[in-house]
């Protein structure tokens, strides 16, 4: 069972941000992502949702999608020159979060248009449609409040 209930669940209406839990290394903090290794991560073939942000003196968001496959799609961004450049402007982290397949554009669409990524993804929904519903998540970084 993945973030957001079981395959029976109906579309809730979600008003509050959830925690996701973000990935983050043994050690307690983000992955870097030019130092990461998908295949050590123990998530092939997992689905869910990631993002990519650069830190530095002007930190932004770089990158948000979801995926049947986080290990092949983290590997993809770690080959991508559009997203690898930023680097440059204080290293690269990534994060990710195993949500059911039903809510991962939801997410998606949620975090593009609340962080607007410096590289847009294609594939990401623009706007909620009958299927795709914004879904509000804690950002990586943020604790939820008790």
């Amino acid at each position: 069972m993945g973030l957001f209930g079981s395959k029976k669940t109906k579309n809730p209406k979600i008003t509050k941000s959830i925690d996701p839990k973000w990935a983050k290394s043994p050690k307690g903090s983000f992955n870097q992502l030019l130092r990461f290794d998908p295949e050590d991560a123990n998530i092939r073939g997992v689905g869910g949702v990631y993002i990519a942000w650069h830190g530095g003196v002007k930190p932004a968001w770089v990158y948000a999608g979801e995926t049947p496959d986080l290990a092949r799609s983290i590997g993809e961004m770690i080959d991508n020159d559009d997203i690898t450049q930023y680097e440059i402007n204080g290293r690269l982290y990534v994060s990710w979060s195993p949500v059911m397949e039903e809510y991962r554009r939801g997410v998606v669409l949620f975090l593009t248009k609340t962080l607007k990524p410096l590289i847009e993804n294609a594939r990401a929904p623009k706007e909620e449609t009958d299927t795709t519903y914004l879904i509000p998540v804690l950002l990586p970084g943020v604790t939820p409040k008790e």
